[in-house]
């Protein structure tokens, strides 16, 4: 063969190359490769914390290109929103449709009941920006057999529905998470988690973890987040109505108590103290949400008073849940959920109830914190 020959046949090689790897790094193979070790990450240089991505558990959909590809878009800080016009509060919320109960903060934030907002037209506009919203929940000990399946099973089908969604599961045995199939658009991520010695340690170790993840990951994959209890099990749809930058609930037993009869922290030497004569609501630590970035402000801010609280040898009275009421005293949340979303039925049902969107599971304390 002579030098010409070998020229174009070495030119016909390279152009076959590059072609090939052009159509590879093109094709849905390709593509979902690179973003599936982009999203595999480690929490802690020490794996006391290690993340599972389980997306060939379920059937339908737990992980597809579009979403990752918006992922990617916020990770370059791209906000969907920017684009559209900003909606306003007039356009989806009327107070005047539950004159019996507290709808509207002195602060001017909505307390959302039933039949107060129109969720067709938050729908629309939320529909628009292609949200994705986070929910994390932690199972420690006998709380993942007891809790954890009806709560994953019952927000699969209440929580969001419509929008992507992202589980973020906090165990500390990842061999006993329950096999839960979802539905289009949810998917979800394992974190194998230290167990405390105390069950109240782990109720207020969540706040340290949560801002960790946010930080590690979470705030380049989700819109909104939210964190709730395990036992606890969504009876109804809880949808775009309760999004906001910082979004707090109603304690069922105390929404319409006078707030010196509150169960606040009182102690001085607390960094949750909270003087009689002060405060607004009772909040439970129950469920609490909005944007990334604040409720990272929360998480932290919560911490920050537990460890000093540590270091004074004192631990408030209701422990992460008497630091949250503090934080949002003095950091006035900007949208309230009504008891609805969060009910005790033995409490009963009053007729300012309508539609109850989550309702507490029985306590059964004396299986579940034993031994955790």
């Amino acid at each position: 063969m002579n030098v010409k020959g070998k020229v174009i046949l070495s030119m016909l090689v390279v152009s076959t190359v590059i072609v090939v790897f052009w159509e590879y790094i093109n094709s849905p193979e390709g593509s979902f490769l690179w973003l599936y070790h982009s999203k595999n990450s480690e929490l802690d240089d020490n794996g006391s914390q290690r993340d599972w991505w389980f997306p060939s558990w379920f059937k339908n959909g737990t992980h597809n290109d579009q979403g990752e590809e918006e992922g990617i878009d916020r990770d370059q800080g791209q906000r969907k929103e920017d684009s559209e016009e900003e909606l306003q509060l007039s356009d989806w919320f009327n107070p005047k449709k539950r004159p019996e109960v507290v709808t509207v903060t002195t602060w001017k934030a909505p307390v959302v009941w039933e039949g107060t907002f129109n969720r067709a037209i938050l729908e629309n506009y939320y529909g628009k920006q292609k949200i994705t919203v986070g929910l994390t929940v932690f199972a420690i000990g006998r709380y993942i057999e007891h809790y954890l399946e009806e709560f994953l099973t019952s927000a699969n089908r209440h929580f969001m529905v419509g929008h992507k969604v992202i589980f973020y599961i906090m165990v500390d045995d990842v061999s006993r998470l329950p096999l839960v199939e979802l539905g289009p658009l949810r998917s979800f991520k394992v974190f194998e988690v230290q167990p405390e010695k105390r069950w109240q340690d782990i109720s207020m170790m969540r706040m340290k973890t949560i801002g960790e993840h946010i930080m590690t990951h979470i705030q380049h994959e989700v819109d909104f987040l939210f964190c709730m209890d395990v036992d606890q099990v969504f009876q109804d749809t809880f949808g775009v109505e309760t999004l906001g930058q910082s979004v707090a609930q109603l304690q069922a037993w105390w929404y319409k108590a006078d707030p010196d009869t509150f169960t606040y922290e009182r102690r001085k030497e607390s960094a949750a103290y909270i003087p009689f004569g002060q405060g607004d609501f009772y909040y439970h630590a129950a469920i609490f949400g909005g944007t990334p970035i604040q409720v990272l402000n929360i998480t932290q801010e919560c911490f920050k008073g537990i460890l000093q609280d540590k270091k004074n040898d004192i631990e408030a009275e209701w422990h992460d849940e008497s630091h949250l009421n503090k934080y949002f005293l003095l950091n006035k949340p900007t949208k309230i959920l009504s008891p609805e979303y969060c009910w005790d039925y033995h409490i009963g049902l009053p007729s300012d109830i309508k539609t109850v969107k989550i309702s507490w599971q029985t306590k059964e304390y004396n299986l579940v914190r034993n031994n955790i």
